[in-house]
């Protein structure tokens, strides 16, 4: 039997969680059990994620967004204080990396997506290595073959702003809400920026500036480093594994 404590302690090594600057706290948010032989990752810990993983009689919870956050109260009412009763019933640890979990250049949401879409990475760069630099492969290189392998790959139509013609070669990607590195992507020369969410200023800076902007989606972009790192830990410590996935179109 493994130790949930080992276990996050052997996460906050692997992800090098204790060297980010992060909106929200990294490693057990909430305990549960002591002993785990089963752990669910999804990416939010919402009430279905934490109900799923009571039917799987799961000792671990492995989320990329926890419930505790630096922009909101800090009070434990409606439906946080719902959340945390369900895992206090069931005895469930939520296990939680947000930009640790992004960064990561193995296991993390900006290294899978970019396996999953078949994309190389030059270089990491900007704000704690967040944003990732590559250039795209000859099957990708105008926008409507770009936004074609994102739909097939994460199952829904990107938002795109730009000629889908244009022809693309270095391409920048932060996956989840990362539509303020747009001006980073720019000045690092990038034909194209891919991440989860767009905001009204960037259509204009995509227009003023020709570079492409994606919005993949903020859940769609970031299903991929929590499974990575769930099978990473069930080979680890050989216990099991599943991923909760939900259709969330944001």
């Amino acid at each position: 039997m493994t130790s949930s404590k080992e276990l996050a302690t052997y996460c906050d090594n692997l992800l090098q969680s204790c060297q980010f600057k992060d909106y929200a706290p990294n490693g057990i948010q909430v305990g549960g059990k002591a002993t785990v032989s089963r752990i669910v990752s999804s990416v939010t810990a919402s009430r279905a994620a934490i109900e799923f993983a009571a039917a799987c009689q799961a000792e671990i919870l492995l989320v990329h967004h926890g419930m505790f956050w630096k922009s909101e109260p800090t009070v434990i009412t409606g439906w946080k204080k719902e959340r945390i009763a369900a895992l206090l019933k069931h005895d469930i640890n939520l296990l939680a990396y947000h930009l640790p979990l992004d960064a990561h250049p193995k296991l993390g949401n900006n290294a899978r997506l970019a396996q999953e879409c078949g994309w190389t990475t030059s270089f990491r760069f900007g704000e704690q290595d967040l944003l990732n630099f590559g250039i795209l492969p000859e099957n990708q290189n105008t926008l409507a073959a770009l936004a074609g392998r994102l739909e097939r790959v994460l199952g829904r139509k990107p938002v795109c702003i730009g000629n889908p013609e244009r022809s693309l070669r270095h391409a920048v990607w932060c996956s989840g809400g990362a539509q303020g590195y747009f001006q980073a992507a720019i000045d690092a020369g990038a034909d194209v920026y891919i991440t989860g969410e767009i905001s009204e200023a960037q259509y204009h800076l995509a227009k003023e500036t020709d570079t492409v902007f994606i919005s993949a989606g903020h859940h769609a972009t970031e299903r991929y480093g929590v499974q990575a790192l769930g099978e990473h830990l069930a080979a680890a410590f050989g216990i099991k594994h599943r991923f909760f996935d939900e259709n969330n179109p944001a």
